[in-house]
């Protein structure tokens, strides 16, 4: 495809939606199908050199294997075996703010089992024999089949087969006690974080034990009260009850296996299922698939009203072949001419284990989508890009944070190789023919937090930062921790422009020449501030969040852009507050 095809192919327009080209999808208005998972053909090794790119061998056009006009099927690297069912959560939200685990004292830390030791039922693929842990091979995501050879047989059956399940090995330690071992990101051997898996054959009121053996991270929101979430089919269909908290005797510990100078950490926590011979889901934060997104995508394109100023766009295709959405968000002008409107860029999921992430854009889109007042105010002001899935492929295997090139996306922002890494090279390209048709006025990437509660933001600021109002990194994020005082601190905010995170989207785009260019970070547990203290964010939570962005955004632009003022003296004034803590090392982690 030629630049000039490239670039026509991300023009903002208000005109009805035109064909892609012969190698893209058009934009897709029918049912998701969903329940088939054609798989993409191997994916060659990369090494850590950017010179040797992993590609795809001969890929039919997906567009060949599904009537045009509907949404993409759900493409798998070949080396994964998917089961054909369809795994589905209806939404609920608990009445009250579900409380954080404190501890007792007399957590107990069991020891790991090794490999000869307990009952191999459940194994994800083959093993690394160097290794004490096994993990993600070329070839052979094989999982074992359980076999029930008793009728009164009570073992548990588990099964991570689907879209976003991680769960590697499954060895039983007693009738009610199992040592689970977590897959690595696919093609690599870290990153154990992110679990997502299902278990049936259950027994009721009996005290069960899980222990996760192979965490990296010495420091977790599991030691300050974290809790894992728990769902029932039985309570899902009987009563419309969701996922919620589990678990006591919560325990992060490092545990005695060790290789090579890697430690290991043990999560293990007691729990209770709540029915007999139910089917149950275990998860580290409220999943929300590709498949989740897609459907999302089909219900505005089937709107009537909102398919008018929401364009969905193709942005570019993954490594194995899955589609990267990019949304156009705003009011048709009466003039038939918007340059004037400035720019704001939203993207999010670029890690897939931060789940948080995508209901955090599922609150803003279904903010800024919607009929009020403000909402309408906003798409008049702006041209909202939005890139609501950056990492698809990751997100449906089951990773935690890397791509299928086994690499951080959110380090090759400055990455030029379009073939590693597709979905960060066409959003940074996206964003530099956005800034020569008009200016940007915000971007900010949304992500989740796996050791620091609250909800915050990483700016970027110079030493000598000019007075201007509307170039002042801390005013955004002061209005937002003003709209939303029980989530969102401003003290966690951080400034400083490391070296190390040169390569992420907030510094790139900074550079680049926007000035409010962020990283906003929801906490996987829940916060700490005011009557929210010490309980844990359901997904009303963080969809309030991005509802709260829009609401900060529309009065940082009416202060910043219509009247022609600066903030309130109040605002200047806090965003200096405590500066040398904000500028510290003291809490930045591996963002």
């Amino acid at each position: 495809m030629s630049e000039g095809a490239e670039q026509q192919q991300d023009e903002d327009s208000h005109s009805s939606f035109v064909a892609e080209d012969s190698q893209q999808c058009a934009v897709l208005t029918d049912s998701v199908c969903a329940d088939l998972f054609p798989r993409a053909k191997q994916i060659l090794l990369p090494s850590n050199s950017e010179a040797e790119v992993p590609h795809l061998q001969e890929l039919p056009n997906p567009c060949d294997l599904a009537p045009v006009g509907q949404f993409s099927q759900v493409y798998w690297p070949n080396q994964c075996e998917v089961i054909r069912d369809r795994i589905e959560h209806i939404d609920w939200i608990p009445t009250t703010p579900e409380p954080m685990y404190t501890p007792t004292g007399l957590e107990m830390m069991p020891p790991y089992q090794p490999p000869d030791k307990g009952t191999v039922v459940y194994l994800g693929e083959e093993a690394n024999t160097d290794s004490c842990f096994m993990y993600s091979r070329v070839r052979g995501l094989r999982p074992t089949k359980q076999v029930l050879h008793q009728k009164l047989d009570n073992t548990l059956i588990f099964e991570a087969r689907f879209e976003s399940g991680n769960l590697q090995k499954v060895v039983k330690v007693n009738d009610f006690e199992y040592q689970l071992t977590l897959r690595t990101d696919l093609y690599t051997s870290r990153h154990s974080q992110w679990y997502y898996f299902q278990v049936s054959n259950t027994q009721a009121g009996m005290p069960y034990r899980f222990t996760i053996v192979n965490f990296t991270k010495r420091n977790s929101l599991y030691k300050h009260g974290l809790r894992p979430l728990l769902y029932s089919e039985f309570d899902a269909k009987k009563h419309s009850v969701g996922w919620r908290r589990t678990g006591n005797e919560i325990k992060y510990y490092k545990n005695n296996v060790g290789e090579g100078g890697r430690r290991y950490f043990s999560l293990t926590w007691t729990f209770q299922f709540p029915h007999d011979r139910d089917t149950c889901y275990f998860a580290h934060c409220y999943p929300y698939t590709y498949s989740n997104l897609q459907e999302y995508l089909v219900d505005i394109s089937k709107d009537p009203v909102r398919s008018k100023f929401c364009k969905i766009r193709i942005l570019c295709r993954s490594l194995a072949g899955n589609i990267v959405h990019v949304l156009t968000i705003t009011n048709p002008p009466e003039s038939g001419n918007d340059t004037k409107r400035k720019a704001v860029i939203l993207t999010a999921r670029v890690h897939p284990g931060e789940t948080n992430s995508s209901w955090i854009m599922k609150g803003f889109l279904d903010y800024i989508l919607g009929n009020s007042d403000k909402a309408q105010r906003l798409r008049d002001t702006f041209v909202f890009k939005v890139v609501p899935m950056l990492n698809p492929d990751g997100v449906i295997v089951g990773n935690h944070r890397c791509s299928l090139t086994g690499q951080d996306l959110n380090r090759k922002y400055r990455s030029k190789v379009k073939k590693c890494y597709p979905s960060i090279w066409y959003t940074r390209n996206m964003i530099r023919r956005v800034m020569e048709e008009r200016d940007i006025f915000l971007y900010c990437d949304i992500h989740g937090h796996n050791r620091k509660q609250n909800v915050f933001m990483y700016g970027c600021e110079k030493e000598q930062q000019p007075k201007a109002p509307y170039l002042q990194p801390r005013a955004f994020p002061l209005l937002l921790s003003k709209n939303c005082p029980e989530k969102f601190s401003f003290p966690d905010c951080r400034f400083r422009v490391r070296k190390s995170k040169e390569g992420t989207g907030r510094v790139v785009m900074w550079k680049m020449g926007i000035n409010n260019s962020y990283t906003l970070e929801a906490s996987i547990c829940g916060s700490k501030l005011g009557w929210r203290q010490s309980t844990h964010f359901d997904t009303k939570d963080l969809e309030s969040i991005g509802q709260r962005f829009c609401d900060a955004l529309l009065n940082y632009s009416v202060h910043i852009e219509v009247r022609k003022i600066p903030p309130r003296p109040f605002l200047l004034q806090q965003t200096k507050v405590k500066s040398e803590v904000l500028n510290s090392d003291i809490y930045w982690d591996s963002r």
